[in-house]
């Protein structure tokens, strides 16, 4: 797949405890670096049943996930719509798979009725990840000295902020905070998150268990990341959940993204910052979390365009967004250039909304590449993502109300300058 590929490798830690008041450890980890995968469960259910759930949760998962690993090869590959549709569909099966596996279990075995366990994975398919998640553990990234959290917590708490209901300061200490609202095995199948996310090197992740994110603030995550090496990590972040209570038991895994000079300096490389850098300057995904703008990109392709090729044509029906990596374009109306568009410029955001025919034609000048969403693919995630598609139907009414402000504002004063040259024109006769 390129230098890029072959360079980028990950190095990975992983540690897990039982803290100070429990008798059981109930969180199970994997950490396999030659199959790239990595998970933290957490177990739940009377008589030991929570340390069954999530050991089988990992075990099934990996099992799976080995045997159709050539998805993760093809991703690796040819990162194309249909490969990343595949791989986070291999995710989202192994979840599903270890979950009837442990409600079956649960369902034969009265001592173990009603366990469960919570799951967050992180698979590796060249420079891209793949996330799937479930319950309330969690998956940091640590990027360019910024700290992300890339899940959100299937909690009755984290549901009541995200519907208003209650502050964040009611939450930290309301008595359902650690009421879970979905859990792998306590039904025959559960609603999988997942996520696809670029890898670059210097890049951290931390998998973990409620039992560690509950005593660390995710504003401590980035100074400890960027203070230690990524072998202390766990140990640290262990610690120092057990000197502030340590109720829960705590698993911590680090992954860390390695690359040499040519990884560093890749075309790839390059191009996966300057698709997140474009899209966050676009008002129309201005407003959205790292998480949400990381969602948006997984749906999006890349297209190559020849020096003098049209990308869109004026007058043709349009339902994609064109954002520029690389090279130049040029906006003609009528034949006329009126426009030119480089690294960072979008186009054609109109035909997100609907089919209507193009305003304009757009033509490379130079051999450029675009990040392209459609419109289907964009619907297909804004049905997933209820907040998603509020914040993204906001930032549409603003986009059109400062289109129709601008276009008063100019239609006043091509008013203004007809009033005046009909004022002036019996002068000029005279």
């Amino acid at each position: 797949m390129g230098a890029f590929a072959v360079a980028l490798t990950t190095e990975a830690f992983g540690l897990t405890d039982v803290g100070r008041k429990r008798q059981h450890n109930e969180d199970a980890m994997l950490v396999d670096a030659s199959l790239g995968l990595f998970m933290v469960a957490d177990g739940m259910g009377g008589h030991a049943a929570g340390e069954v759930a999530s050991a089988r949760a990992t075990e099934v998962v990996k099992q799976h996930i080995a045997a159709n690993r050539h998805l993760l090869k093809d991703l690796a590959q040819n990162p194309t719509a249909d490969s990343r549709s595949a791989a986070a569909a291999l995710v989202e099966v192994a979840v599903q798979r270890a979950c009837a596996d442990i409600y079956r279990t649960a369902m034969t075995d009265a001592s173990k009725r009603g366990m469960g366990t919570t799951f967050v994975c992180l698979a590796v398919g060249g420079n891209k990840g793949v996330i799937g998640h479930v319950g309330d553990s969690r998956v940091y990234l640590v990027r360019h000295g910024q700290c992300h959290r890339l899940t959100e917590d299937h909690t009755l708490v984290a549901a009541q902020l995200k519907a208003g209901t209650i502050t964040k300061e009611q939450a930290a200490t309301s008595q359902y905070r650690n009421v879970i609202t979905r859990a792998v095995g306590i039904q025959e199948s559960v609603q999988v998150d997942t996520l696809i996310v670029d890898l670059m090197p210097g890049d951290v992740f931390l998998l973990c268990s409620d039992g560690l994110h509950g005593y660390i603030e995710d504003e401590e995550i980035l100074p400890l990341v960027a203070g230690l090496q990524p072998g202390d990590l766990p140990r640290k972040l262990v610690e120092m959940a057990n000197e502030r209570g340590g109720k829960d038991n705590i698993t911590a895994v680090v992954v860390k993204v390695a690359g040499d000079s040519a990884a560093l300096a890749s075309e790839e490389t390059s191009e996966a910052q300057s698709r997140m850098e474009a899209l966050r300057k676009i008002p129309l995904f201005r407003h959205l979390t790292y998480k949400e703008q990381t969602a948006v990109l997984s749906i999006a392709t890349t297209r190559t365009y020849p020096a003098g090729r049209e990308i869109v044509v004026e007058g043709q029906p349009g339902e994609e967004l064109f954002v520029v990596i690389r090279g130049r374009v040029a906006i003609e109306k009528n034949g006329v250039e009126i426009a030119e568009l480089r690294s960072g410029g979008h186009f054609g955001e109109m035909g997100l909304i609907d089919n209507a025919p193009r305003s304009a034609t757009v033509r490379a000048t130079e051999p450029t590449r675009t990040m392209v969403i459609a419109r289907s693919d964009l619907m297909g995630l804004m049905k997933r993502e209820a907040i998603l598609a509020v914040k993204m139907l906001w930032s549409f009414v603003q986009v059109l109300s400062d289109r129709l402000r601008a276009t008063n504002s100019e239609l006043s004063e091509a008013r203004q300058e007809l009033a005046v040259a009909q004022a002036i024109q019996p002068f000029a006769e005279d």
